[in-house]
């Protein structure tokens, strides 16, 4: 008799409903009365006055300066956008940015403590800011922009050092990136033509044919030495100046000894299933390369010259997504790959090509919509905590709608000094993406492990503070990645780095497709991948939520004792939802954990980067649906499940509702069985556009993985399956996998 093997239940989703709750809470006490608010702020309006009135006319195209507006601590909140504020003083949001300060009072006499809080970038005419200043004092204090003064903490006016990221020193001229406030719309084309003024004034000229948009911001390129960089930062709409970044090198991180390569035949199979497509941005595959049999090589329009390093990384990064990394012998192929080739030979030299490569990587996705991506490349550039780059941003809007996933390269500059200022060993840009699949390298596989010191660390921006996502076997000098070597068809290569534990972990996402079918979203998929990780014991900064299992049945098996379900839902903003946790009838005994992750796919802000992700979800979680908090409650008494202490390395870096914009929420819990009845999680859907409520916005998709164990309960599988078999149903294979995900 074939072995019972409990697989994977789906359609949990069934077993959700909406749910009507109150929502609210009583008024706000201010830090600061109406007259205090009034005699801090005037001065403040005045100073920063000022100081635009002392910029060049051409600084300010149209006669329009941008300053900043930095809220309380207390107002951080999108309900309480100063919107009546801003009307009454004809200015406009441009952008936002998360900041920490001390206020100078808190509420109710308490203490001013450090906290972290919105600043707020507000764009208008120069002489609104002296008008204001000298109209807030005949202000009443019953009008409705008068009753926000209480929640600004501080006005001023931006100086150019505050737009600028260290420059290296050199004689010559820098390649800089430019990002200016300003969208394509037509409204804020003066800006652009503003702009190429002021640089004339200046005798620089900006390259202004290739210009990329990315939500409310413009990014540009420039040559200017570090003087004439000054000068051009202090254009009022520049919102950041730096040196051009460059593209990651496709070089090998491990160097010194490594094993010699060794013999090994490629499979003569074709694909497990043909049907099923990745795609591949990366260096290219040699006409002559043996890996065409399952892979496809495609040129990108207006690509130049290959260039035979580049090959080397995209046949290797081709091979290391095709069969994991090889041991013994090659596995047969999942699946098949289209490997566009988004690097030429001036993609390493030329300090612009960053721009050249992302628009042809934007231009085949917006050509075919690929299910599955794998990238390996980026820009030289940590993850910046004030600032989003245009690949993270146009990567998180095509991911948006939870249609697709992108594993990204967490990065290899895990073992750069630690600058507290560069922060170059964080996660490298787009991996900073919140929709995509960030990937780390683990130094070896078996029970003993680690973070692989090249591999780039954590933690991201907040939104997206868990970076990277997850690690797999990436190789390392004592147990390094095996790839088709390019060089010598019919033999192996030993080597590592991100690049190569980035396609292996893709791949067991595309085995759990393979193996199931398209029964499971690419959303559920990332979100199982991160259910199932195990941390080791290791920090959240070094590993994300842990390392991804190497053996596949521990994706879509449930051993005895434990039951693990799998939902697929949408919710509309402003709604709650309520899900069921799929508890037998009859009970359980002895101690159960319940462990819980959420994923969702959500559109994004650019300009705004403490306020990136435009939904958010609230998750309570109910475990006895007999106890109320109140003998008048109407819902049973809630407890937290996802505690942000789990999401925050450091109390400075949490911010009050911050864990509720994270699109991925992953936390255990365990309880006695006896204080389990019909435990649901409520779970609330939260909009937000330009930092401020939004009711009008779109449906999102979530995947939910709840896997509950009762080691006391050898049978819980199934007898949740008799319990619930007219929802859930086993999610039985439709193509058997022989190989482990990760590894050949």
């Amino acid at each position: 008799m074939p072995e019972k093997r409990n697989y994977l239940l789906g359609y949990g989703e069934r077993l959700t409903a909406p749910v009507e709750i109150a929502s609210g809470g009583g008024e706000k006490k201010p830090p600061y009365t109406f007259g205090e608010a009034r005699s801090r702020l005037a001065p403040m309006l005045q100073s920063a006055a000022v100081v635009l009135g002392a910029l060049p006319e051409k600084a300010c195209p149209n006669g329009q300066a941008v300053a900043t507006i930095t809220l309380h601590p207390e107002y951080y909140a999108k309900s309480y956008y100063p919107g009546g504020f801003l009307r009454e003083a004809g200015l406009r949001t441009v952008g936002s940015r998360a900041k920490t300060i001390t206020p100078e009072q808190r509420s109710r006499g308490r203490e001013p403590e450090e906290a972290v809080t919105t600043e707020l970038f507000v764009a208008g005419p120069r002489d609104s800011f002296h008008r204001l200043a000298d109209q807030i004092p005949s202000w009443e204090a019953a009008s409705p922009a008068a009753k926000q003064l209480a929640s600004i903490e501080k006005v001023s006016a931006l100086e150019a050092e505050e737009r600028m990221r260290p420059l290296k020193k050199a004689k010559g001229k820098l390649p800089l990136e430019i990002v200016l406030h300003a969208s394509e719309s037509r409204r804020d084309r003066f800006i652009l033509a503003g702009f190429k003024a002021y640089l004339e004034e200046l005798e620089l000229e900006p390259d202004l044919e290739r210009i990329f948009f990315a939500g409310q911001l413009c990014f540009l390129r420039l040559r200017a030495t570090e003087r004439e960089a000054h000068q051009v930062a202090r254009f009022s709409f520049l919102r950041v100046l730096r040196e051009m970044p460059k593209l990651r090198t496709t070089h090998p991180v491990l160097r010194g000894s490594l094993p010699r390569p060794r013999a090994c035949t490629l499979p003569e199979e074709g694909a497990l299933d043909p049907n099923l497509r990745v795609a591949v941005f990366d260096g290219g595959l040699p006409e002559t390369s043996p890996l065409t049999a399952w892979a496809d090589a495609m040129e990108t329009p207006g690509i130049g010259e290959s260039h035979p390093d580049l090959l080397w990384h995209g046949e290797t990064v081709t091979s290391a997504l095709l069969f994991g990394s090889v041991r013994s012998r090659a596995e047969r192929p999942l699946c098949r790959v289209d490997h566009h080739r988004v690097l030429d030979k001036n993609s390493e030299k030329d300090p612009f090509e960053l721009y050249e490569v992302l628009e042809r990587v934007k231009s085949v996705l917006e050509q075919r919509r690929y299910e599955f991506v794998n990238l390996s490349l980026g820009p030289t550039l940590a993850v910046d905590d004030d600032d989003v780059h245009a690949w993270t941003a146009v990567l998180d809007e095509h991911l948006s709608d939870g249609a697709g996933l992108v594993s990204i390269a967490a990065g290899n500059t895990g073992e750069e000094p630690e600058d507290p200022v560069l922060q170059n060993w964080r996660v490298q840009v787009p991996s900073d993406c919140v929709n995509g699949l960030t990937v780390g390298a683990s130094d070896r596989c078996g029970e003993t492990w680690a973070r692989a010191p090249y591999s780039s660390r954590g933690p991201g921006r907040s939104p997206g503070i868990v970076k990277p996502d997850l690690v797999t076997f990436g190789g390392s000098h004592h147990e390094p990645f095996w790839v088709f070597d390019p060089d010598t068809p019919g033999r192996l290569l030993a080597t590592g780095g991100t690049s190569y534990a980035t396609p292996a972990a893709l791949r067991s996402g595309l085995a759990v497709r393979a193996h199931l079918g398209t029964v499971l979203s690419p959303l559920a998929i990332k979100a199982l991948l991160i259910h199932r990780t195990d941390p080791g014991g290791h920090s959240r900064d070094d590993v994300g939520w842990g390392r991804l299992p190497e053996d596949m049945d521990d994706l879509v098996l449930c051993p005895d004792g434990s039951v693990r379900v799998v939902y697929q839902d949408e919710i509309t903003a402003a709604r709650y939802r309520r899900i069921h946790v799929p508890l037998p009838q009859g009970g359980l005994t002895g101690k159960v954990e319940i462990t819980a992750t959420f994923c969702f796919a959500t559109p994004v802000d650019p300009e705004h980067p403490g306020n990136y992700t435009k939904s958010g979800l609230s998750v309570v979680f109910r475990p006895n649906r007999s106890k109320f908090a109140k003998d008048d409650a109407v819902h049973p008494k809630s407890e937290s499940f996802f505690q942000p202490k789990n999401l925050y390395p450091t109390e400075q870096q949490l911010r009050g509702d911050a864990h509720k914009w994270e699109t991925c929420l992953h936390a255990s819990k365990r309880k006695l069985a006896k204080s389990l009845d019909g435990p649901v999680f409520d779970i609330h859907y939260n909009a937000r556009a330009d930092g401020r409520d939004d009711v009008r916005a779109e449906r999102i998709h979530y995947a939910l993985v709840i896997t509950i164990d009762a080691p006391k309960v050898k049978d819980l599988y199934d007898r949740v399956v008799r319990t619930y078999r007219a929802q859930l149903q086993p999610l039985t294979p439709v193509l058997e996998i022989p190989v482990r995900p990760g590894a050949g």
